[in-house]
């Protein structure tokens, strides 16, 4: 198993992971570490742990937002789904009236074409 080396506010860590991962893993450490970085940078030193903790809650709370905008556009989806099949049923319904009655025209030319031959 593969190990990286993350450095989050100024110390580093030894981690592993997956076959093809350290790349993801690093990155991660440096989006968590900019807000280890921000927060060190609002409140000053209050503690490794407590800008740990306050770090991952910020994290959390993105994460929950993005939840709620992915459930958001699911439904959304869901609506446009619904809206399309009802659409291409009601084209369809459609299609086979137009050609219900130009088969109707057809037959009632061809009868009169009938008429028009014999006299």
């Amino acid at each position: 198993m593969p190990q990286v080396s993350v450095m989050i506010d100024g110390k580093t860590y030894r981690m592993a992971c997956d076959e093809g991962q350290e790349e993801h893993l690093a990155d991660l450490a440096r989006r968590f570490d900019r807000y280890v970085t921000h927060l060190k940078g609002s409140f000053g030193e209050i503690g490794d742990q407590r800008l740990t903790v306050m770090a991952a809650i910020m994290v959390m709370d993105e994460f929950v937002e993005l939840q709620k905008r992915v459930k958001g556009m699911e439904s959304e989806v869901q609506t446009l789904r619904k809206t399309r099949d009802d659409a291409l049923a009601k084209a369809d319904k459609t299609d086979a009236g137009l050609s219900a009655t130009i088969a109707g025209i057809a037959e009632r030319l061809e009868g009169m074409a009938a008429k028009l031959a014999k006299g």
